[in-house]
């Protein structure tokens, strides 16, 4: 990144990676510095309260995104079947295949959780509650919300297994596996 950095736009998708590749501890001040191009200075510029403004920074993007891709699609008057289908696609997509940390779900499990669990949870819950419905005209009645909770937790466990085995395919397979239990439950012929 070019010390001449327009704005904090910018520096973003940066520390993203650099949160996704290194976690909270290790993405240290100077390590920003190096990935972004840019010196302290400017960095708290960008972000007077630090490496916790840059994090709120990246989980805000992160969040936009998933409320424009993935939340606000599930809650479109479509067929609930193309919705589904999209959600997963677009959960692909944005993962890139397993090879992208969720840092929501990263964000969950260490000291940073104290700093952003409320945001961690509000993020799954917005993801459970438009799903939910969806499954509902899906087929799946009283069992949705279960399922709903079934499916997100299994996104975040394929995206940890995808990452730990370095096999992006199996993210996809997971993937797979769990939108035909999204779809399967639709009586054969019925539009939803």
């Amino acid at each position: 990144m070019s010390r001449a950095t327009a704005d904090r736009r910018d520096v973003v998708p940066v520390l993203a990676g650099v949160f996704g590749d290194l976690g909270w501890t290790g993405s240290s001040l100077s390590v920003i510095s190096k990935r972004t191009g840019l010196g302290k200075g400017s960095l708290y510029h960008f972000f007077p309260r630090g490496k916790t403004e840059m994090a709120e920074a990246v989980l805000d993007d992160v969040d936009l995104w998933f409320q424009v891709n993935v939340f606000a699609p599930l809650q479109a008057a479509t067929d609930a079947r193309v919705r589904s289908q999209n959600m997963f696609a677009q959960t692909l997509k944005y993962f890139q295949s397993g090879r992208r940390v969720c840092l929501f779900g990263a964000f969950s499990l260490g000291m940073e959780r104290a700093l952003f669990g409320n945001r961690v949870a509000k993020y799954f819950s917005d993801w459970i509650d438009a799903l939910t419905p969806v499954l509902r005209q899906l087929g799946h009645g009283e069992d949705s919300r279960g399922l709903a909770e079934e499916i997100v937790a299994g996104i975040q466990g394929a995206l940890v297994l995808a990452r730990a085995s370095d096999d992006g395919h199996s993210f996809e397979r997971l993937l797979a596996r769990l939108e035909t239990a999204a779809l399967g439950a639709a009586p054969t012929g019925a539009t939803v």
